[in-house]
Formats: structure tokens, sequence, C-alpha cells
């Protein structure tokens, strides 16, 4: 049976202010949990405006640009966040301050969907268009400015349908999991922070050159313990407490719980790099046995490597 994917394709969403503080460890690019939190507030969207069969099944994400709101000034050792200027409180005093990091985007969404016919693509996309422009949210954002919705059709396999998707959405990079990258460290006993952290620092070396007529030259190398652009990000959220009822709580039909955020890591990949389109896609994934909630990529490597730590602690 040949495997079809349909897929939306949502290209260069300008967005203004979206929140960079993806958890409270990381600044950077939004999490993952905003950018399918996102589609899936559009999904609900549509589905109430006649189009009830429609469901979001993955997404993946691509930057074009992403611009955060630092600054660094002359001899300063680290960026300091630009705050904005919130207006005066009742009593012409100014409220109290708390530093928001915020970032400018430049994104392409590609989403696997079901439920829309090929009949209905044309009143889709115009009703796709309504919602962007209609003060909608991304990743906590307002979006500025977009260019209209295309649908495509990638056969598994086939590297021609592939390349007409990629191509779009070139230059920019995908972000894709690197949770393997972990668990093979965690497999030969570094902790999960040992690990990332591991992954992130940058090694400085010097060697004296061995080349005639340069002796007692020093040659200076950086480089990181992978190759490729890596970086932590929020992929989730981990329960710490039971299911239940909190004060004040904003949906009083939905049980309440507190949780912490997860971290693992990710690598943007340009997009020509793809030779699946499940190398990019993001989805769902809840484990109510461990209480996590999480955005996962279902890579053969990650597979793996889950094997292996499971086996290690069994």
């Amino acid at each position: 049976m040949i495997n079809v994917k349909r897929l939306l394709l949502l290209p260069h969403l300008k967005v203004h202010n979206a929140n960079a503080l993806s958890s409270p460890f990381t600044i950077g690019f939004p999490a993952m949990t905003a950018w399918l939190g996102a589609v899936h507030a559009l999904q609900r969207k549509l589905n109430v405006n006649d189009f009830s069969e429609i469901k979001f099944n993955a997404t993946a994400v691509i930057s074009h640009q992403c611009d955060l709101q630092t600054h660094k000034g002359i001899d300063d050792f680290v960026h300091s966040i630009i705050g904005t200027g919130n207006p005066l409180d009742k009593t012409g005093a100014r409220s109290a301050f708390i530093e928001e990091a915020r970032c400018h985007l430049d994104v392409s969404l590609v989403i696997e969907y079901t439920g829309i016919e090929k009949d209905d693509e044309s009143l889709v996309q115009e009703k796709i268009t309504h919602l962007l422009n209609s003060n909608m949210k991304m990743a906590g954002g307002d979006i500025l400015t977009f260019k209209p919705a295309a649908f495509f059709k990638v056969e598994q396999g086939n590297d021609t349908d592939i390349r007409a998707l990629t191509r779009k959405l070139m230059p920019g990079y995908a972000l894709i999991e690197r949770r393997d990258l972990m668990l093979d460290a965690m497999v030969q006993g570094q902790d999960a922070m040992n690990a990332l952290l591991d992954h992130l620092v940058v090694h400085h070396q010097c060697k004296k050159a061995q080349i005639e007529n340069e002796e007692g030259k020093i040659i200076w190398s950086s480089k990181r313990k992978t190759q490729g652009w890596l970086v932590p990000i929020a992929t989730g959220f981990h329960g710490l407490t039971e299911l239940g009822k909190a004060k004040n709580q904003r949906d009083a039909e939905t049980p309440h719980r507190f949780a912490e955020s997860v971290i693992t890591l990710g690598e943007f990949k340009m997009p020509h790099n793809v030779k699946s389109i499940d190398e990019i896609l993001w989805r769902y994934q809840a484990d109510q046995n461990k209480n996590l909630y999480l955005c996962t990529q279902q890579q053969p490597a990650q597979t793996k490597a889950e094997d292996a730590l499971s086996e290690l602690f069994t």
C-alpha cells in the first residue's frame, strides 16, 4: 500500500513579539508546545466554522529568521533582555517590571492533515486566511503578514514530491529532535543535564603548527562534540502533582496539575537535507504512566537509543 501524506503549508508567517522564554532554563526559539498548540487552535477554529472533519495530526516548523530581542553593550559580559515600555497604572505610577524575553520570527509551518477534500481546498484556504488575519496568536506573538496557504501530496519514497515541498522551505532551517544524542550519553553513564551540556559546550584547542618555516606558530581550533547546529529545546511537560482541582483555575471542568518543562536537544537542519517528511514532523505523545506530555518525532535513531536505555535499567 502506497503511503501518501497530505500536507498543508503555511508559508512565511511573520510573527512579532513571540515568547522567547521557552522554559525556565532556555531562551531563544519558542518551545515546540507553542507551535503545536497554535496549530491545534487553528484546527479548533476551523472545526467550529463548517469544517468539522478537519484534523491536524503533525506539524513541522521551519525557521527563516529569528531576531531575539537582547542587547549586549560595550564591555558587557552577558546579553540583557530588551524590555517593553508598559503604560502607567491607574495611580500614575509605573507598574512592576517583569522581564519578558521576546523575538521576531519568520517561520513556515507544514501540517499533516486529514478531512479536507480536493473540492474544499480553496474554501479552507480562504478560511485560514481569515482566521490568521483575525488577531490569532502564534507562540504568543502577533501575526503581521503571511503568504497564501498551499496544499501538497507527498508519496513515501518519492524524491520529486519531497523536493517540490522543500524548495518552498528554502532558505530556512527545520527544527528536529536529537534526543537520541542524550539517550546514547545516558547509556554511557552520564546524567541528563551533563549529557545536554556536553553536546552544547564549545571546546577550544591550540597546538603548535607542524608546517616548515612556521615553527612556534600556534593554531587554534574550536569544535563541539557532535557536528550540527544543536540547541536546547523545550518539548513538553512533566506532571508533578496528581490531577485535581486548583483554586481559581481557568477551566473549572478540566482537571489541573502542576508541571515542569521537559528540555532536550534539538537540531536546526536545512530542508534540502531531508530524505523523508517524517524527519521533520512533530506529534503529541502522552505517557500517563510517567506523567509526560510531550511533542516528539518518531525517528529510528531515537527508538534504538530508547531501547538501549530501557535494557540498561531493567
